[in-house]
């Protein structure tokens, strides 16, 4: 047990990653088939922050999920950089990925939808999004 007023130097202080194994979602069927591990995991991260609005679900700390809502009904030439750092915002908050880019947008008449790279200790993949506009 630490006394209440003791001091700790950062450089004590011994962090820890956890392993990525997680379930297995299938978002065709909305079900589970078993588990997933490294750079499947980073994928499925990917899609699920992707999937939920930030600040919407109780449930979910106000670091997790994306602010993309908040562009719709906007200029198209705003909410293409805004969509690029949203998603950037977004996805750096989960420590395995270290890096997004290669965005390719696709605009049609009510949504744009966008194709990236994302990077990860575990290697790269690409992942896409529609957001309405």
């Amino acid at each position: 047990m630490i006394p209440k007023n003791a001091e700790i130097a950062l450089d004590e202080i011994k962090f820890e990653s956890y392993p990525s194994l997680t379930y297995a979602l299938d978002p065709d069927t909305n079900q589970i088939h078993g588990k997933v591990n490294g750079l499947e995991a980073v994928r499925q991260a990917v899609y699920l922050i992707l999937c939920t609005e930030r600040y919407q679900y109780l449930i979910y700390s106000w670091n997790y999920g994306v602010e993309l809502a908040q562009l719709i009904g906007r200029p198209i030439e705003l909410v293409l950089p805004e969509i690029e750092r949203c998603i950037k915002e977004a996805l750096l908050q989960d420590d395995r990925i270290t890096g997004i880019d290669g965005f390719d947008f696709e605009v049609n008449r009510n949504k744009v939808r966008c194709t990236f790279t994302v990077h990860s200790i575990f290697g790269e993949t690409q992942a896409e999004t529609e957001v309405p506009i």
